[in-house]
């Protein structure tokens, strides 16, 4: 009977694991037992205002989905980010690589935005289990008291990661709390 349930939770790891989505390039700079530093290069998003997170997704996953003036359909990337910005949410999804200003089609939707995030510094801790608020809160306070302890300069808001789809088991998400920062290497 162990054998068999070994056998059903091994499946269920590699069958969520198998569609690798592109990711956001980074290079980690510094790392400790609580967190790590990475540096970002440059990077186009489209971006949406937060109104409640199942409508955000949706207009952005139109968007890829060829809902925009070429009717191009747009290959998933992660993170998928919340931050807010001028007292309002926001969620964004990365373009994959291939994209740049001059070849990214235009959104059929006047809610999506595409925009240029501009690389740096940032301090980044990762948290499995659900993405639900009460992980993130509890995750990114304890990302700033490292920070502050550490004497790091943070420079945004605290920002939401998540990577993976919305029926991975707990144990196996990946989740991420960040803080754009200012520091000397």
């Amino acid at each position: 009977m162990i054998k068999v349930f070994s056998i059903i939770v091994l499946s269920l790891i590699i069958a969520f694991k198998v569609v690798a989505y592109e990711e956001v390039n980074y290079e980690v700079v510094k790392q400790n037992q609580v967190y790590e530093i990475r540096k970002y290069s440059d990077r186009l998003a489209i971006e949406t205002i937060t109104s409640n997170q199942g409508s955000s997704f949706r207009k952005l996953f139109n968007y890829i989905s060829g809902n925009n003036e070429n009717k191009e359909e747009i290959s998933m990337t992660t993170p998928v980010t919340q931050i807010e910005k001028k007292g309002s949410m926001t969620m964004q999804f990365y373009l994959p690589s291939k994209f740049n200003k001059d070849n990214t089609p235009r959104p059929s939707n006047s809610d999506i935005k595409i925009l240029n995030i501009k690389g740096g510094y940032y301090a980044v801790i990762k948290y499995s289990g659900r993405a639900s608020d009460k992980n993130f809160i509890k995750h990114k306070d304890i990302l700033k008291n490292e920070l502050k302890k550490n004497n790091i300069l943070i420079l945004s808001s605290p920002i939401k990661a998540t990577y993976d789809k919305p029926f991975t088991l707990p144990m196996l998400r990946r989740n991420e709390a960040m803080f754009k920062i200012d520091i000397n290497l």
